[in-house]
C-alpha cells in the first residue's frame, strides 16, 4: 500500500535528499512506528506524528492512501499544532475545529458581506461572459409589430375554422407582404395574403397558415386543409420584451441569447462588474516557476497558473504574486502587498499542520477576524483555511494540485460569484452509476473524479484513483460525483450526481 509522508525541520535531514515530502511503500497493516522504522529515523527524534490531520500514536494502524506528518521536538516556542497570532500572544489551535462544507461555508459567509462590485460600461460585441451591474428596461416593445413565424398566408382565423383535407377552406388571395416594408392592404372577411417568415400581419389578420397546409388553386385562390386560432404562427408585439419591463437584471452573466436580446432593443452598451482582482500566490521552498528546469529536490508551480485560469472561467481576474518561500515574514509581506490589490486572496500550499507551514499564522497576523476555518471534513481538502482579513477573504488552499481545483471548486466559485453581485451559477450536473464500489468514511464529504462513459444505453462514471498530488486526475475527469458525509461508501452500479466540470 502507498501512503503519502511529509516531514519537517531536521526530520528532513534523516532521509535521502532531505524531501520534505514522500511516497511510501508500505505491507498492509504497517503500524506509525513501523513506518517510522521503515524510513530509518530514530523513534527518539519523532516528537508527534498526525494522520489525516489527527494525531496518532505508533500502535494505529496505516490504509491505503493515509496522509501521514512527522514532527521532530520542539526546543521552545509554541508547539507543534499551535500558531501564534501577529508572531506572538495567545498561541491558536490548528484545526480549531473539524467542520462539515456546509458549515465551513456558513461559518465564512456569516462574518463576510461582499462589497457591491465596481462597474464600468461594455459594449455588447466584447461583453461575454460579463455580469451586468444594473437592470436592463426595456426601451420599446419586441417586436414592435405582429410578425409571422412560418411562410404561408396571413388569414383571419375564422376563415378557417372547420377546414380539413376533405372539406377545405377556399379564400381569396389579396396580395403578398414584403419583407422589411409595411403592408398596403387590409384583409377582408374570405381573404389571406402571401407573408413570409418574420413579415408583419396586415390589419385584419391575426393568424398565418403554413404553405404546408395550403394549395394553391390559381394566382387568386388557395385551399387550406387545417385550422388556425387567432395568434397561431404569429409572434405579437411585446411578446419577447415589454416596454419599460425588466428584461434582465443585475447579476445576470451575458452569454449569446441575452447579448442577442440586447441587440434586438437597441441597447449596445452596458453596465458591467469590473473583473474583482484575484491574487494568486503559490507557497514552498521546493517550487520553482514552469519555465525553470527544477534541480533535485525541486517541482514546477502547477497550482498558480491552474489557479489563474480557474479564476478566468469564473469571472475574475487573476493577479500573479509569484513563489513565496515557507516563512512567515516573506509570507506575511506578499500577503500585505496582495491585500492593497485584490479583492480576493488564493494561497496554495501551507495550510497543514506543520513548523514550516506558515499560512494560517500569516492569516492570523494579517488582520482581523483572521482564520475563521481550519480543516474541513472533506476529501480531498482537509487542511483548508478560510479567512477574512478586513474585508478581504484569504484561502489557504493544500499544496496537492487536485485538491487545489476540488477547494476552488467547493467553495472558490462562490466567493468570485459574490463580488461580480450574483449567486454562482449551478453546475451542470448529470445522473451516472459507478462502475466500481468506493468506500467513504462517514462524517466526510467525499469529491471523486470520475470519467464519463456511455455503455449499453447508459451513463457510467468510472472513478478516477490516485493521490491528490496527481494533476492527471483531474484532467482526466469530466466531473465530480460528491459521496455525501452520512454516506460510507457507494456501491457499483448505484447512480451518483456528477458535477460537470468548468472550470
Amino acid at each position: 500500500m502507498i501512503v503519502t509522508v511529509r516531514l519537517y525541520a531536521t526530520l528532513r535531514d534523516l532521509v535521502p535528499g532531505g524531501r520534505k515530502a514522500l511516497d511510501v511503500d508500505l505491507p498492509e497493516g504497517t503500524t506509525v512506528g513501523g513506518l517510522i522504522a521503515h524510513l530509518g529515523i530514530p523513534a527518539g527524534t519523532v516528537r508527534k506524528v498526525f494522520v489525516g490531520g489527527i494525531a496518532r500514536e505508533d500502535s494505529h494502524v496505516l490504509q491505503p492512501g493515509d496522509e501521514v506528518g512527522a514532527f521532530p521536538p520542539i526546543a521552545g516556542g509554541a508547539g507543534v499544532g499551535m500558531y501564534p497570532p501577529d508572531g506572538g500572544g495567545a498561541p491558536v489551535r490548528e484545526f480549531l475545529h473539524i467542520r462539515t462544507v456546509a458549515q465551513a461555508r456558513a461559518r465564512f459567509m456569516e462574518e463576510w458581506t461582499p462589497p457591491r462590485p465596481r462597474t464600468a460600461p461594455a459594449e455588447i460585441a466584447g461583453a461575454s461572459g460579463r455580469v451586468l451591474a444594473t437592470d436592463v428596461v426595456s426601451p420599446e416593445d419586441l417586436p414592435p409589430f405582429p410578425r409571422s413565424v412560418v411562410d404561408g398566408y396571413a388569414v383571419r382565423a375564422a376563415d378557417t375554422f372547420g377546414s380539413s383535407e376533405g372539406l377545405p377552406a377556399y379564400l381569396t388571395v389579396a396580395g403578398e407582404i414584403l419583407m422589411g416594408r409595411l403592408p398596403d392592404l387590409t384583409l377582408g372577411p374570405g381573404q389571406a395574403a402571401r407573408i413570409p417568415t418574420g413579415g408583419i400581419l396586415p390589419a385584419g389578420a391575426d393568424a398565418a397558415v403554413m404553405v404546408e397546409h395550403t394549395e394553391l388553386l390559381s394566382a387568386a385562390e388557395i385551399e387550406v386543409r387545417r385550422p388556425v386560432g387567432p395568434g397561431e404562427n404569429v409572434i405579437r408585439p411585446g411578446e419577447d420584451a415589454r416596454r419599460g419591463a425588466v428584461v434582465l437584471p443585475a447579476g445576470t452573466v451575458l452569454r449569446s441569447a441575452q447579448i442577442g436580446l440586447l441587440a434586438g432593443l437597441g441597447i449596445a452598451r452596458v453596465e458591467v462588474a469590473v473583473r474583482p482582482r484575484v491574487a494568486i500566490i503559490s507557497t514552498g521552498d521546493e517550487v520553482v516557476p514552469p519555465r525553470k528546469t527544477p534541480e533535485a529536490g525541486q517541482i514546477r508551480d502547477i497550482n498558480g497558473p491552474a489557479l489563474s485560469a480557474a479564476v478566468l472561467a469564473e469571472g475574475g481576474e487573476p493577479v500573479s504574486f509569484g513563489i513565496v518561500p515557507d516563512r512567515l515574514e516573506p509570507l506575511l509581506a506578499v500577503l500585505r502587498a496582495a491585500q492593497k490589490r485584490a479583492d480576493l486572496i488564493l494561497v496554495s500550499g501551507g495550510s497543514s499542520i506543520g513548523l514550516r507551514d506558515e499560512v494560517a499564522r500569516a492569516i492570523a497576523a494579517l488582520g482581523p477576524p483572521g482564520v475563521l476555518v481550519h480543516g474541513v471534513a472533506m476529501k480531498p481538502g482537509k487542511p483548508t483555511v478560510l479567512g477574512l482579513c478586513g474585508q478581504t477573504p484569504v484561502v489557504g488552499l493544500p499544496g496537492h494540485p487536485t485538491t487545489v481545483l476540488v477547494v476552488f471548486h467547493v467553495f472558490v466559485r462562490e466567493m468570485i460569484a459574490r463580488l461580480l453581485g450574483r449567486r454562482p451559477d449551478p453546475l451542470p450536473s448529470v445522473k451516472a452509476r459507478l462502475t466500481r464500489r468506493v468506500a467513504s468514511a462517514p462524517g466526510r464529504t467525499d469529491y471523486l473524479r470520475v470519467l464519463l462513459q456511455q455503455r449499453d444505453g447508459a451513463l457510467w462514471a468510472d472513478p478516477i484513483l490516485g493521490k491528490s498530488g496527481l494533476i492527471s486526475t483531474m484532467v482526466g475527469a469530466d466531473g465530480l460525483a460528491m459521496i455525501p458525509e452520512a454516506v460510507e461508501g457507494i456501491e457499483s452500479g448505484e447512480e451518483v450526481v456528477v458535477e460537470i466540470l468548468t472550470s
